[in-house]
């Protein structure tokens, strides 16, 4: 399906955050595809995952199309960019109308519970009181168990993939050392866009072998039979980091990555709410949960307890040598597995 243009919500008055700080204003960035129709049943929101967009069609290959999980003929399909990140969404390098340039380093603390919070705003302004199914991979499934957690009635399903219900220990020290990466460039902390540069691409490489894992690398990073290192080339797994490190910084700042990653951290739907049990024990609604066998930050073991926690679930797996990225690369299971789900619920 064709990219559509961007949309931007304006939220003219001030925007408290958990932390207690405000927001003077907010813009969120959203793409939608499909109708809503007349009963205002057919919504899915789809919560995007760390450095993605709105673009639901443009970062998931072949799931936004007809007969497709997200058929644009059959639902109204809505993604919205997160707080803190730079695809048109207010980030750090938004500029602050109290001072007239960019937060950069200024820009306070958001966490996924400011992330949904903002989000519901922008479902009231697009007329949609509950939504059919709540859609979420990776820190995309921090959001969706959030706003679960906090307002239930407000959904009828949801599809948690590869993700977790708090912020685990081996995650935030993943999280940590991308952030180190980023502050020993001596450039991060500089009030210009291009800052931490250097960093961020390192941040990512970092990322990315915790994304794809020992079996995606071992399966697309070969070196070809004819590769000796004696001479003095660069190994392919070597060049891909590099390249991985540069796309990233083409498209992103190490501000809003710094943002997103201790946004990362602060989730927890149990926070104040008695813990994560209690809370999943209460989710009544309709859940699948998908796992992946090579993902290992969300494990398949995690994933099979965190369906267990929730009443009404289903759990299934995917069989796929690309680790956590195995949900962006594996959409014809994913089409079917979901689908499936689907034709099980009524609205």
């Amino acid at each position: 399906m064709e990219s559509k243009p961007i949309e931007i919500f304006k939220y003219g008055k001030p925007f408290e955050l958990e932390s207690g700080k405000t927001l003077p204003c907010l813009d969120i960035a959203y793409h939608t595809y499909g109708q809503l129709n007349e009963n205002k049943d057919n919504c899915i929101w789809v919560c995007h995952a760390l450095t993605a967009n709105s673009d639901v069609a443009d970062w998931w290959p072949h799931t936004v199309e007809k007969d497709a999980f997200l058929d644009p003929d059959k639902y109204f399909i809505v993604c919205a960019n997160i707080l803190g990140s730079c695809y048109g969404t207010t980030g750090p390098t938004s500029e602050n109308p109290e001072t007239g340039s960019p937060y950069y380093s200024d820009f306070p603390l958001v966490t996924i519970r400011d992330v949904v919070k903002a989000h519901r705003l922008l479902a009231n302004h697009l007329g949609i009181e509950k939504i059919f199914s709540l859609i979420g991979a990776s820190v995309g499934g921090f959001q969706a168990l959030e706003w679960a957690a906090t307002y239930p009635e407000e959904i009828g399903s949801m599809v948690l993939i590869a993700t977790e219900a708090e912020a685990s220990p081996w995650a935030v020290a993943i999280d940590e050392t991308q952030r180190m990466a980023i502050f020993s460039d001596s450039t991060y902390g500089e009030r210009r866009r291009d800052a931490g540069a250097a960093g961020l691409a390192t941040a990512r490489a970092l990322g990315l072998l915790t994304y794809r894992g020992p079996y995606g690398y071992n399966n697309t990073q070969k070196n070809h039979p004819d590769f000796n290192a004696l001479e003095g080339t660069h190994h392919r797994a070597q060049t891909y980091q590099r390249y991985q490190g540069e796309k990233l910084v083409k498209r992103f700042d190490a501000y809003s990555y710094v943002s997103i990653l201790n946004m990362f951290d602060t989730h927890n739907i149990g926070r104040d709410r008695g813990g994560v049990e209690k809370v999943l024990s209460e989710m009544r609604m309709p859940v699948l949960v998908v796992g992946i066998t090579t993902d290992i930050i969300f494990t398949p073991d995690y994933m099979k307890w965190l369906a267990d926690s929730m009443p009404n679930s289903d759990y299934r797996e995917i069989d796929s040598p690309f680790g956590h990225d195995g949900f962006l690369v594996e959409h014809e299971i994913l089409n079917k597995i979901i689908k499936e789900f689907f034709s099980n619920l009524k609205r």
